[in-house]
C-alpha cells in the first residue's frame, strides 16, 4: 500500500511533499482516536529491544535522524510512529533561511537522496519553545551547528548558544560539523578546532549539575587516519559517543545517471549507497577505541537487516532518515519486529 502513495508522492517536489505530509499527520495525531490507531499499529514495545545508555534507557534502538523535524515542530506525531527517540536540527542559534530552493532530491534508482538544505531552521530559541509544548514523552537529542555567516573561528559561540537555549529540554546533544551543505563547516573537524569546541562545551556541561551526553556526528569520508584522530579527541575531551556519519560527498557506484546526478550537485548523498561506508566507519572505530566509544549508527538503513549490521559491527543505536522517505511509516515498526525476530 505505502508503495502506490510514495508513488504519488514521489511525482511532487520533495520538500514541500515533507511538509504536506507533515502538517497532516500532525492534524491527525492531534485527535485521541487516530493518535491511539497510530501507536496501535507502529508502536512495538518488547524489553527485549530496550537499551540503556548515559543512563538513559531508550525503549527501542531505532530512532528518526536530525534533518527530518529541524524544528521540533513536529514531535507529538512522530512519536505516534514507534521511534524509540528523535532528533532535531540541526539548530543555529540565529533563524536562516538555508540554500536556495530546490535543494531536495530523489534518487529512485539508488533508493537516496541528495540534499544541500544549508541548515534551515527557525533558530535555537524557536526550537525550545516549541519542545516545551510538546504533549507526547520521547527521547529528544538536540543537533547543533553554526549559522552560514558566522567564521569559523567565531563557530564555538555559535555552539555555545544553541546548546545553553536547548539545554533544558533535550535529553542529549549532537554536534555537527560534518554537514557538506555550510561553507567551511566540515573545516571544523580538524583536531585543533574540534578539540577546543568540544572542551568548551564539556565546560558548560560540566556547569550544570546533571549534565547532559555529547555525541559528535561525522562525515563518511574521512580516510583512516582523520577517524584515528576522533577517536583521540573524543577520549581527550571525554565527551559521550559519535553519530557516525553524515551525509557524504562521494557519488561513486550510483545507479542514477550521472549527467542526472551532475545536475543535481552539490549537495550530501545519503541512502542505500551509504550503507557499506557507514557500516566501514562504526566498525573502525568500535575496533580502534576498543568498544569504549558509543555509537550511534546512521547511514543507509531501512531493514532490520541493515540496523542488525550495524550493531554487529559496534552500534548502540541506529537511525533512519531516507530509510523512513522509502519504506514509510512503519519502518520503525519493522525493523524492531525484525530485531526480535532475529
Amino acid at each position: 500500500m505505502y508503495s502506490i502513495i510514495r508513488n504519488l508522492l514521489f511525482k511532487i517536489d520533495a520538500e514541500k511533499v515533507h511538509h504536506l505530509v507533515m502538517k497532516n499527520l500532525t492534524m491527525l495525531c492531534s485527535v485521541s482516536l487516530f493518535r491511539q490507531l497510530f501507536k496501535s499499529l507502529f508502536v512495538v514495545k518488547n524489553q527485549a529491544l530496550e537499551t540503556t545508555l548515559w543512563g538513559i534507557t531508550f525503549p527501542n534502538p531505532v530512532g528518526l535522524a536530525a534533518g527530518f523535524d529541524k524544528d521540533a515542530k513536529y514531535i507529538d506525531a512522530l512519536a505516534c510512529l514507534g521511534f524509540g527517540f528523535i532528533e532535531i536540527g540541526t539548530v543555529t542559534p540565529r533563524a536562516q533561511p538555508g540554500n536556495p530552493k530546490p535543494r531536495l532530491f530523489r534518487l529512485p534508482a539508488d533508493q537516496a537522496l541528495i540534499n544541500r538544505m544549508g541548515f534551515n531552521n527557525n533558530g535555537a530559541a524557536n526550537a525550545a519553545e516549541n519542545l516545551k509544548k510538546r504533549k507526547q514523552q520521547i527521547i529528544i537529542g538536540g543537533n547543533i551547528g553554526k549559522n552560514k555567516d558566522t567564521p569559523n573561528e567565531d563557530a564555538t559561540s555559535d555552539y555555545e548558544k544553541s546548546f545553553l537555549e536547548l539545554y533544558r529540554y533535550v535529553d542529549y546533544f549532537v554536534v555537527n560539523v560534518s554537514s557538506p551543505n555550510t561553507p567551511g563547516l566540515r573545516a571544523l573537524q580538524d583536531k585543533e578546532p574540534l578539540t577546543e569546541l568540544l572542551r568548551r562545551l564539556q565546560t558548560l556541561n560540566r556547569d550544570n549539575r546533571a549534565g547532559k551526553p555529547i555525541l559528535l556526528k561525522i562525515a563518511p569520508d574521512l580516510t583512516n587516519e582523520q577517524l584515528d584522530d576522533i577517536v583521540a579527541i573524543v577520549k581527550t575531551t571525554g565527551i559521550h559517543g559519535i553519530v557516525a556519519t553524515n551525509t557524504t560527498i562521494s557519488r561513486e557506484g550510483l545507479k542514477t545517471p550521472a549527467d542526472q546526478v551532475a545536475r543535481l550537485d552539490p549537495g550530501g548523498l545519503s541512502g542505500k549507497p551509504l550503507r557499506t561506508r557507514s557500516t566501514e566507519v562504526i566498525k573502525y572505530i568500535h575496533t580502534k577505541s576498543g568498544g569504549k566509544i558509543p555509537i550511534i549508527a546512521s547511514g543507509g538503513i531501512f531493514t532490520a537487516v541493515d540496523a542488525q549490521e550495524k550493531l554487529n559491527a559496534g552500534a548502540s543505536l541506529v537511525q533512519v532518515y531516507t530509510g523512513f522517505i522509502y519504506e514509510g511509516p512503519a519502518i520503525a515498526s519493522n525493523i524492531c519486529k525484525g530485531l526480535l525476530r532475529s
